[in-house]
């Protein structure tokens, strides 16, 4: 096999198609084809569904070694570079979408006036999304809520998040600046989603205090939760940068007892990240670093 016949096989993976894969390489739909069914005939395996235009599961594992093959390659590139003492590169990175917002803007800007010749390609995402992805080798690396359960990931701690109540002007607990988890028993709220990480955590935080939270309705996506509760549709528990904005004149409530949200970073075990990725990392911390104590309920992790 050669690099020409895996990169057809990984371009029909993301694009989802014979002709869209030819033009994302810059080449035609024949020479696509040739190159899988090459790959196809050495492996002793049909990789591509021919009607469907979805790899196989055989086809799916070897996409899976071909990014990391890929990776490898641009490490290379990367890692000589570096040596030159210039970095250069592109880094596939994915971000939590509540933390996405605010830091995504800090770190391109950082990233721009350390290393210039690095690119990102940022994807927003739930952890759940976002850690299977470092695993497969689709992302390099990905900002997530922890801790995250893949054996195959390496977690680093960026930050710890307050969780605050939400409440309208009018509500009953609008005047209160804390409140314990037994004010919450019985109050209809905005949850997440059963199932997630973050409800999960709400759910045991409850049930050391002996309440029950109750689900005005289930949400999957804290953005959309804030939107809904922005609007009057119910009280809600979020982390505080996602209560930051939009939601002018609604009382933020700390809420004892209840942790705080870990956010840090994930990366494959196996495998050395390119100089690229390193670096982005370390501008990472960076810029993580100095917004601690002043993005509103950002702390250091504990412990």
């Amino acid at each position: 096999m050669d690099l020409r016949q895996l990169q057809a096989l990984v371009a029909i993976a993301e694009t989802g198609s014979f002709s869209a894969a030819a033009a994302s390489l810059h080449t035609v739909q024949s020479n696509v084809s040739s190159h899988v069914a090459h790959l196809e005939r050495e492996l002793g395996v049909q990789l591509v569904d021919r009607h469907s235009g979805e790899p196989t599961e055989e086809g799916r594992a070897v996409v899976e070694r071909a990014r990391r093959i890929a990776d490898e390659l641009d490490a290379i590139v990367a890692d000589l570079a570096s040596m030159r003492d210039e970095v250069v590169g592109t880094v596939r990175l994915g971000v939590i979408g509540t933390t996405a917002r605010w830091l995504t803007p800090l770190l391109l800007e950082a990233l721009a006036g350390a290393h210039p010749k690095v690119r990102l390609v940022v994807g927003e995402g739930t952890s759940a999304m976002l850690e299977p992805q470092v695993a497969s080798g689709a992302l390099e690396v990905a900002v997530v809520n922890l801790p995250q359960p893949l054996p195959d990931l390496a977690e680093t701690p960026l930050f710890d998040e307050d969780l605050i109540l939400v409440v309208p002007p009018e509500h009953p607990l609008s005047d209160r600046s804390e409140v314990d988890m037994s004010d919450l028993d019985g109050l209809e709220l905005l949850l997440p989603a059963a199932g997630t990480t973050y409800r999960q955590e709400l759910d045991e935080a409850a049930a050391r205090a002996g309440v029950s939270l109750v689900a005005r309705a289930e949400i999957d996506g804290l953005r959309l939760i804030a939107s809904l509760t922005a609007r009057g549709l119910g009280p809600s528990i979020l982390p505080a940068t996602t209560a930051a904005e939009g939601l002018d004149g609604f009382a933020r409530i700390a809420v004892s007892s209840l942790p705080c949200r870990r956010v840090g970073v994930v990366l494959r075990r196996r495998g050395r990240p390119s100089a690229a990725a390193r670096a982005t990392l370390e501008v990472l911390a960076d810029v993580v670093g100095r917004r601690l104590g002043k993005q509103y309920g950002i702390h250091p992790p504990a412990g």
